[in-house]
């Protein structure tokens, strides 16, 4: 039997074992909601997660290639990117998608799979962490600009409040060196 065959045939086994293992990430209580909820609205991340782990599964299945499942892992990974993840955290559920699929693969003994065929796999699991890790690093990108943006845009409006407080800005805020070897010289006194 091939390997695209029992894949397929065990699909549910493979989506839910690796859902499952997804879950298992997040704390007790979170995971816990996530795996109850079904509802979209009322819970969108669990929600998400299944939806994309299906258009994953089914694009590695149809061998489309890693630019196929983009929006599927982008939807997932803009979520872990703004939660307490690290990076490898983050995309570790890719990873985790080949266990999922040899436990599969081992548990039917009546499958005779080709080694050639689960290193192609391997391959294309390794091609998604690849592209899961770009993505992550370009949703923490556009979360580093947001916080800057916000910086820059407080700072702008305090100096606004300055100026109609009558507080002149060009004025330097940080005392002078000499004030500060002043103070310096009373502290060693």
């Amino acid at each position: 039997m091939s390997l695209a065959r029992l894949l397929s045939d065990k699909r549910a086994m493979i989506l839910s074992n690796w859902c499952d293992a997804m879950l298992d990430s997040y704390p007790q209580d979170t995971s816990n909601f996530l795996r109850k909820n079904d509802n979209r609205f009322a819970n969108p991340v669990g929600h998400t997660i299944r939806d994309s782990f299906e258009h994953i599964v089914d694009s590695l299945l149809q061998g489309s290639g890693p630019e196929a499942s983009r929006v599927f892992l982008d939807n997932i990974i803009r979520v872990r990117a703004v939660q307490d993840f690290s990076p490898s955290q983050a995309v570790s559920f890719i990873f985790v998608l080949k266990k999922v699929i040899r436990d599969v693969v081992l548990q039917d003994k009546t499958a005779a799979v080709p080694p050639e065929e689960l290193v192609s796999l391997d391959e294309s699991i390794d091609a998604l962490a690849l592209l899961s890790f770009e993505i992550y690093m370009q949703c923490r990108e556009k979360l580093y600009d947001i916080k800057a943006n916000e910086v820059k845009n407080m700072t702008f409006r305090l100096l606004q409040k300055a100026q109609k407080m009558g507080i002149d800005s060009s004025e330097d805020v940080c005392p002078s060196e000499d004030v500060v070897n002043i103070k310096q010289e009373e502290v060693t006194k």
